[in-house]
């Protein structure tokens, strides 16, 4: 894959409590030669606290958000942050084992990017992280707010 600088600029927020997608997420970008900072959080209050600290992630971020977490889930989470002025704009994919149907239409919702399931993904995390790689190529990203 040819190394591209405007991707280093996009920082990957990973909100996820299973360390091994965690690690996986982490292994294919560096398979894909991808060289973005990543940041990981392991749960909703995690995550908001990492975006609310101000200079923790800097803009454009892209946020990967797993649903079945404990203490304050995906859907909790992504409520939350469509309500905060400052993160509002935020970039979401929900990357995460849920099928439900309920859980899809509650994140589109919340106007996310993406309803990917981890069980489908196949091939571990490769075109999931290839497929994130061209969408940051190709839109504009939010800058600070």
């Amino acid at each position: 894959m040819v190394e591209n600088p405007v991707s280093r600029e996009v920082t990957i927020v990973v909100i996820d409590d299973d360390d091994i997608d965690a690690m996986g997420i982490e292994r294919a970008l560096k398979t894909s030669k991808i060289l973005n900072p990543i940041v990981r959080a392991r749960d909703g209050i995690e995550g908001l606290a990492l975006l609310r600290k101000h200079g923790e992630v800097r803009r454009p971020y892209i946020v990967l958000l797993d649903i079945n977490m404990p203490r304050m889930n995906g859907l909790e989470m992504l409520t939350a942050l469509r309500d905060d002025p400052v993160l509002s704009s935020a970039v979401v994919f929900v990357l995460t084992t849920s099928k439900i149907d309920e859980d899809v239409v509650a994140a589109y919702a919340q106007h996310v990017a993406g309803y990917i399931v981890k069980s489908e993904v196949g091939d571990g995390f490769m075109r999931v992280i290839q497929m994130l790689d061209h969408y940051w190529r190709i839109v504009e990203l939010p800058m600070e707010t």
